[in-house]
């Protein structure tokens, strides 16, 4: 027998064709589909030390415990059935259609709904009602007289304790023999072996090995804290509890027999009541077996083992993998607060997608709106009809998802996209350029306005060559003009010639760090220079930070080396009544007219603000 050499405290469940794996701040659920692809979602939980103390407490802990794990079960099992089916077997039907397009509901969700209901039906109806109803036979058997007529005999009837004792048999045979019938089922037998999975997974982690799938393989499929053991010892302690409560009762309440409606009633509650405190008990016996491997303790043991003998079952390789990838998952979740979330691809509605990736924007401290553009771009409608419900297919949601989760590693939208919108032009974008801001706009509109035929353009730092291309492209309209465009970087050249052949602008671009190597004079220049302060880069947002070049957004020490390089060589570069025309950062307009006035032979300058006031654009006449 191989001994443990590490613990943890990651549990888990099969689920539909697949495995949910739940440590201290999250779960993981990885689901295989009849196509044999693996679909992964994962979710943060609060971790326990992130709850109040009181929540910590022995025995309310096992409440608590016992109530998130039955919830987050559900959701996991409800969920792993609705991906494990193919979109196309699940709803290719044409009442489906009629369904999805009358009542903008999922027929997938119809069928779950209805299966819960009934699987709640079942679930009372066999461990409620058929276990007092047999009791009931069993107790009427024993009081009834040699004359017919039922005698009232001591610590028999409802609240007795020998009736209770034996309602809790009868529970417990039921639970057996309920176990034993899922094993006439395929797809059942089936997530049995995934159960098997989860087990040896979570032992060939805890006995130190490496997580392949050969290790696990040969691990054991019964493991101390399994479901199904707790599930027998609740049955136990449950049986023990009622048959004490309803003793208790009988004898405080004064009730003989016991038959009587409200005592039944009043039995029924008191079970009720008592369930909390059933849950809180086998929560700490369970976690007191699972601390040892002591063979003292194996008496106590062997029973959950014999039943973990019925619901485990030998996995195969592809129901390992599958355990592996939750666990490893929600290893890393624990480990890595920046680990990200996942979430299954299925067919859902528009309202619930929008308002799920809304919410996960906003714990990472990301734009809102992004969902908004990433369903209306995906979708191909405008961002106004997303307030119209409908369906979301599971193609689609795929698609919105795989750049949801890309979104929340912080890399920016349109670098997912690949391109981006500008002043009315499509510029493809990725992490060796800028991303254009709609403020840039404003210098592309202000050097329009200023363009006359014959007119020769430079555009400084064109980076993705948004500017150059707008004003190639607006001048082409109704002037001949002739447009040249620098970069130091030669992969953002790289981007704005593509860019240039998409958009058919006639640029002229040449590899340069500013005017070095440059002849001839211009009658307009245009440049959106580096202009953040060194020392602030660091504290710009995450999407700016770590995924946009810094060889185009560091201008020094304090954000003007670029416009005093510009200043110190525009004046042999720019003809006479020619334009310079220069966006800047926030508090800085009036700091680089200083600069230019001092050092150029510039004849004025002006400001032009954006919409939100800040002196974004700076216009200086030669």
């Amino acid at each position: 027998m191989k001994k443990k050499t590490q613990r943890t405290y990651i549990g888990g469940q099969a689920v539909i064709q697949g495995v949910m794996m739940r440590g201290k701040s999250g779960m993981a659920t990885v689901v295989r589909d009849d196509k044999g692809e693996i679909h992964m979602e994962a979710k943060r939980i609060a971790s326990p030390e992130k709850r109040r103390k009181w929540s910590r407490i022995p025995f309310v802990r096992g409440i608590i415990s016992f109530v998130l794990s039955l919830v987050d079960g559900m959701k996991a099992l409800l969920r792993s059935s609705e991906v494990a089916v193919s979109e196309d077997d699940q709803s290719g039907s044409k009442f489906s259609a009629w369904i999805e397009e009358k009542w903008k509901v999922s027929a997938s969700d119809i069928v779950t709904f209805i299966a819960t209901l009934f699987g709640i039906v079942i679930a009372i109806g066999l461990f409620a009602f058929l276990p007092n109803y047999l009791t009931k036979l069993v107790d009427e058997a024993v009081r009834r007289g040699a004359n017919g007529e039922l005698n009232d005999l001591k610590n028999w009837g409802q609240g007795g304790i020998y009736y209770n004792l034996i309602e809790g048999g009868f529970r417990l045979v039921i639970f057996i023999f309920y176990i034993l019938f899922t094993l006439l089922f395929k797809s059942l037998r089936e997530t049995y072996r995934y159960h098997g999975a989860e087990h040896k997974t979570i032992n060939c982690y805890e006995y130190g090995l490496p997580l392949t799938k050969e290790n696990v393989k040969s691990c054991s499929r019964l493991h101390d804290r399994c479901g199904t053991t707790f599930i027998f010892i609740v049955l136990l302690i449950s049986i023990l509890m009622f048959a004490l409560a309803g003793y208790l009762v009988v004898g405080l309440a004064g009730m003989t027999t016991g038959n009587s409606t409200l005592d039944v009633l009043i039995m029924v509650l008191i079970k009720f009541a008592c369930l909390p405190i059933v849950a809180a008990v086998s929560y700490e016996i369970l976690k007191l077996l699972s601390l040892s491997n002591s063979p003292l303790l194996l008496p106590l043991k062997a029973p959950g083992y014999l039943m973990q003998m019925l619901t485990t079952r030998e996995p195969s390789d592809d129901m390992i993998e599958c355990a592996i990838e939750a666990f490893e998952k929600v290893l890393e979740m624990d480990r890595d607060p920046e680990s990200p979330e996942k979430t299954f691809a299925t067919e859902e509605k528009l309202s619930k997608l929008l308002a799920m990736m809304k919410k996960g924007f906003a714990e990472r401290e990301i734009d809102e709106t992004d969902a908004e553009w990433i369903l209306a771009l995906t979708l191909n409608i405008p961002r106004s009809s997303l307030s119209e419900e409908r369906i979301v297919k599971q193609e689609y949601c795929k698609r919105i998802l795989d750049i949801y989760e890309s979104r929340l590693t912080g890399r920016p939208l349109w670098y997912i996209f690949g391109d981006t919108q500008f002043y009315g032009y499509r510029i493809k974008v990725d992490e060796r350029v800028l991303i254009p801001r709609p403020e840039t706009e404003i210098l592309v509109r202000e050097a329009v306005a200023s363009l006359r035929e014959g007119d020769a353009i430079l555009d400084l730092c064109t980076g993705s060559g948004a500017i150059a291309i707008a004003i190639a492209c607006e001048a082409a309209k109704d002037k001949m003009v002739s447009v040249t465009a620098t970069d130091i970087s030669e992969e953002a050249l790289e981007v704005a010639r593509s860019n240039a052949r998409l958009n058919k602008a006639s640029i002229n671009f040449i590899k340069t760090d500013l005017f070095n190597g440059l002849r001839g004079r211009y009658n307009l220049i245009t440049a959106n220079p580096p202009y953040i302060k060194r020392e602030e880069i660091s504290s710009l947002q995450r999407e700016v930070r770590d995924f946009e070049p810094r060889i185009a957004l560091d201008g020094g020490v304090d954000g003007l080396d670029f416009y005093r390089r510009i200043a110190q060589k525009v004046s042999r570069y720019i003809a006479r009544g020619g334009m310079l025309i220069l966006e800047c950062g926030e508090n800085q307009a009036q700091e680089i007219i200083k600069i230019f006035t001092s050092v150029s032979r510039c004849d004025y300058a002006m400001v032009v603000r954006d919409l939100a006031g800040v002196e974004r654009v700076i216009k200086i006449g030669f």
